[in-house]
């Protein structure tokens, strides 16, 4: 009996398809093909990890961090790969000491979740010297490079749908990578200036984008080309289509639109700020949820923080709204939240609400969810948590009652 015949598999087929974390949006299938699959496993052996090293992955494997950059990136170093079933704070450090592990794997929040556990012996007794992911917040960043021990942490940034990245080699704290030569030439990118408001590229009279200048936020882009491939969303051409931009800086030219807002500093290094589904505007202003949260999250009496922007009839824009988890035994202080924001924050960006949680809903790859937060808004009739409004007038955060919600809404009080 004759098999059918198969289609024949090259670098740019399907290798297999990841569904988006879907943070700010449904979750996609995105379609990675066996290019990227390959690229990705080179990963690691770019953080420092060797063949000799014992690889700690606790991340789920249906993302492409555990499964392409871990589980490929051993297979390529030919090194030990320690798998995990569940991520656990409370037992982190003693898997380190109990499987010798010297490298391991991070993403969003779940550093942030070791600095906030109790301090136990093999915090400092590990033999760990690389810690390889993303998404770590410069707050957390400082805390965990002091109480952890000399471990070389390698911020990196990268894209499920597309191969453009960074990793941050050196032991500055806060940048994502560096803009220099050879990694534009290897990877190519660029930054585009974006209208305030809509965060559509700024377009000259000729239909051309405009570049960011160094020390200014911008769009990161990069363009599509052989080794740099946008294979879409299965099933899904419209979203697939939303992602691209055409005619950037010559006719006819497609750029991949990452939805995220960098920044290049004048030494090169390169900041994520936010991502345009996050990012809200308030008073004819940007605020970057990232940073706002990053401000709030040195307080000593918060543990985490979670910003983003609500609807106040009456007004333009959302106004700063803030999920907190209070640390263990502490207890608000309103005064000394307003002196911070003072001191450390422009007023547009200031928090209006505060919702007291005990704790911050992530996704399974842990990154903050924000969806439901901004649609529950500010209500006490909607949200059973307790809610604090920002009383300029007492320079505090004062409960917000259902009367002091009415009164807001209605425009009695005025933000």
């Amino acid at each position: 009996m004759a098999l059918p015949d198969c289609p024949r598999a090259d670098l740019m087929s399907n290798f297999l398809f990841i569904f988006t974390s879907g943070t700010t949006g449904l979750p996609k299938a995105a379609r990675v093909g066996h290019l990227k699959a390959v690229m990705c496993m080179a990963f690691l052996r770019l953080c420092g990890a060797r063949s000799d090293d014992n690889i700690y992955i606790t991340l789920p494997l249906y993302h492409m961090t555990a499964s392409l950059l871990g589980i490929g990136g051993c297979i390529q170093l030919g090194a030990t790969c320690i798998l995990k079933k569940k991520f656990s704070a409370s037992q982190f450090w003693k898997d380190c000491v109990k499987h010798n592990v010297t490298v391991f794997q991070y993403v969003g929040e779940l550093c942030r979740y070791l600095v906030n556990q109790p301090v136990v012996p093999e915090e400092r007794a590990h033999k760990v010297r690389v810690a390889a992911g993303s998404g770590l917040r410069a707050d957390v960043w400082r805390e965990f490079a002091r109480r952890f021990g000399k471990i070389n942490v390698r911020e990196a940034y990268g894209l499920t749908e597309a191969s453009i990245g960074f990793v941050n080699y050196t032991n500055e704290i806060g940048p994502i990578g560096r803009a220099g030569y050879f990694n534009k030439l290897n990877m190519p990118f660029e930054f585009l200036s974006c209208d305030p408001q809509t965060y559509e590229p700024i377009r000259t009279n000729s239909g051309r984008c405009v570049k960011a200048n160094k020390g200014e936020t911008g769009l990161l882009v990069a363009p599509v080309s052989v080794m740099n491939p946008f294979l879409g969303y299965a099933g899904n051409t419209l979203q697939s289509e939303k992602k691209l931009l055409r005619d950037v800086f010559k006719e006819g030219d497609v750029y991949f639109n990452t939805g995220d807002l960098m920044l290049q500093d004048h030494r090169d290094f390169v900041y994520f700020r936010d991502r345009i589904g996050d990012t809200f505007r308030w008073k004819g202003e940007n605020v970057a949820t990232t940073e706002v949260s990053e401000i709030l999250g040195s307080l000593e009496f918060l543990q985490e923080v979670n910003v983003y922007g609500v609807t106040v009839p009456g007004y333009e824009g959302r106004a700063g709204m803030a999920a907190i988890v209070l640390k263990m035994d502490q207890k608000l202080d309103g005064k000394k939240l307003y002196n911070h924001l003072v001191q450390s924050l422009p007023a547009y960006s200031w928090p209006w609400f505060l919702r007291i949680q005990t704790s911050i809903d992530v996704t399974e790859t842990f990154k903050q969810q924000k969806r439901k937060l901004v649609q529950e808004g500010f209500s006490p009739e909607a949200v059973q948590e307790s809610l604090y409004f920002l009383d300029l007038s007492q320079r505090d955060y004062v409960p917000l009652t259902q009367s002091l919600h009415d009164d807001i809404v209605s425009g009695k009080i005025r933000l």
